[in-house]
C-alpha cells in the first residue's frame, strides 16, 4: 500500500469509542462494608469502583431489584488527602521548590522551572495541554481550566523531566522567566479511597452529602432509585452491594512478547490495546502489581510501513510514549520491536526487542 494513503486510512480511523472498563455485578445479599468487600475481593476483583458518568449507569443497571433501597459501593473515607493533575492523571513526577508545597494552598504554579502551590484565585498566565499553547491572558486557576478545556483540551500535566523542561521552556520564550504560571496542578482535599486504590476523582454526591458533620459514616451508598447517587451511612449498616470485575488483567509471569500474545488469546481475549487517558489510567492502577520493570503491551511495531500499530486492529490515535521512544525509526535489521508500559516511574510507553522477558497485561474486552 502507498505510504500516504495509508497515512490517510490510519488519521480517519483515529475515532476513539470508549469502552465500559469494568463489568458490574449486583449481589442481593445484606451485608455490612467490610463483609460485602470481602465478598467482592474473592469472587471478582473488589467492591465497585466508578470513573465516570458512563459506568455510573452501567452499575446502576445491574442493580436487578429495584426495590433495593442502598447498595454498597467501595468508596471509603481515609482522611488523606492528594494532589493530582487537572485531567485526572495522578502525580507520579514531582519538581517541588525548596520548602514547598506549603501545605496552605490548593493550585500549582511553575517558577523557573519548579512547582509552587499558591491560592487559586490568583491570577496570572496559564499553559493548556494541546501541544503546549500559551495563554497571554490572566485568570485564576478555575478560569484558566476552563478556558483549556473549551478551547484546548485541559491544563498542563507534567509527567517527567523532559515536559517539565519544555513548558519551562515556553515560560521562558514569553520572557516570563521568574514569574508564576499556572499548570494543571490541583491539590484534592477529598478524604475518600476506593476499595482497590484507584485513582479515579470521580463523585456522584447527592445534595447534601456527604454529611461531613456526622461521625462514623465513613462508608457510601448508592442510591438506584436516585439516578445511583451516592450517601455516606455508617460501615456497619447491611445492604446489598455492586461487584465489579476488571476487564483488565495483569499476568505475574515473565514471557517474550509473541508467548505472552498466545497467552491472553489462548486464556482471555487479547493482550491490551491503550486507545484512550482512561485505559491508560487503568493501565497504570494494574502495573503497579507487576513483579518486572516493564509490562507487555499488544503495541507492534511495522517496519513495512515504519508505524506502530495494536494486535487487536485499532489504531494507534492516544499516545503516551517516553522522550526517544515510539518515533517508527527502529533497527529492523536485529529484531522485531514491541511496546511495554514502564510499571514505576510516570508509567510511560517504552520500544524493547520482543524477545525480552516481562510480565503482561490481557484484556477480557
Amino acid at each position: 500500500m502507498d505510504q500516504t494513503l495509508y497515512f490517510i486510512l490510519l488519521i480517519a480511523l483515529c475515532s476513539v469509542s470508549e469502552c465500559v472498563q469494568r463489568q458490574y455485578h449486583f449481589i442481593n445479599e445484606l451485608k455490612n462494608w467490610t463483609e460485602a468487600q470481602r465478598y467482592c475481593r474473592e469472587n471478582y476483583t473488589d467492591l465497585a469502583t466508578v470513573d465516570d458518568m458512563n459506568d455510573m449507569n452501567e452499575l446502576n443497571k445491574s442493580v436487578t431489584d429495584r426495590g433495593v433501597q442502598y447498595v454498597w459501593i467501595g468508596l471509603q473515607k481515609t482522611g488523606v488527602d492528594k494532589w493530582q493533575w487537572s485531567s485526572g492523571e495522578p502525580v507520579l513526577y514531582l519538581n517541588w521548590n525548596a520548602g514547598q508545597p506549603e501545605g496552605r494552598d490548593d493550585c500549582g504554579m511553575m517558577k523557573n522551572g519548579q512547582w509552587e502551590d499558591l491560592p487559586c484565585s490568583d491570577k496570572r498566565n496559564f499553559i493548556c495541554n494541546n501541544r503546549l499553547f500559551f495563554v497571554d491572558q490572566t485568570m485564576n486557576w478555575s478560569d484558566a481550566q476552563r478556558y483549556c478545556r473549551q478551547n484546548h483540551s485541559d491544563l498542563v500535566s507534567v509527567r517527567n523531566h523532559d515536559e517539565n523542561q519544555q513548558v519551562q521552556k515556553i515560560i521562558s520564550s514569553h520572557q516570563l522567566t521568574g514569574s508564576h504560571v499556572w499548570i494543571g496542578l490541583l491539590r484534592v482535599r477529598d478524604v475518600w479511597q476506593w476499595s482497590d486504590h484507584s485513582d479515579s476523582s470521580f463523585r456522584y454526591w447527592k445534595s447534601g452529602e456527604p454529611s461531613l458533620n456526622k461521625d462514623g459514616e465513613n462508608c457510601t451508598v448508592a442510591e438506584p432509585n436516585a439516578q445511583g447517587q451516592w450517601a455516606d451511612v455508617s460501615c456497619n449498616q447491611t445492604y446489598p452491594f455492586v461487584c465489579h470485575e476488571d476487564k483488565l488483567i495483569l499476568i505475574n509471569k515473565n514471557l517474550t512478547w509473541s508467548e505472552a500474545l498466545r497467552y491472553c488469546r489462548q486464556n482471555h481475549v487479547d493482550l491490551v490495546s491503550v486507545h484512550s487517558g482512561k485505559r491508560q489510567r487503568r493501565v497504570m492502577n494494574v502495573v503497579k502489581r507487576a513483579s518486572s520493570a516493564e509490562v507487555w503491551l499488544g503495541l507492534r511495531h511495522s517496519c513495512t510501513v515504519g508505524l506502530w500499530f495494536w494486535v487487536s486492529g485499532e489504531t494507534v490515535c492516544y499516545e503516551n510514549w517516553a522522550p526517544g521512544n515510539g518515533t517508527g525509526e527502529e533497527d529492523c535489521e536485529r529484531t522485531v520491536r514491541s511496546g511495554a508500559v514502564q510499571s514505576g516511574g510516570d508509567q510511560r510507553w517504552i520500544s524493547l526487542p520482543e524477545t525480552h522477558k516481562l510480565n503482561f497485561i490481557c484484556s477480557r474486552y
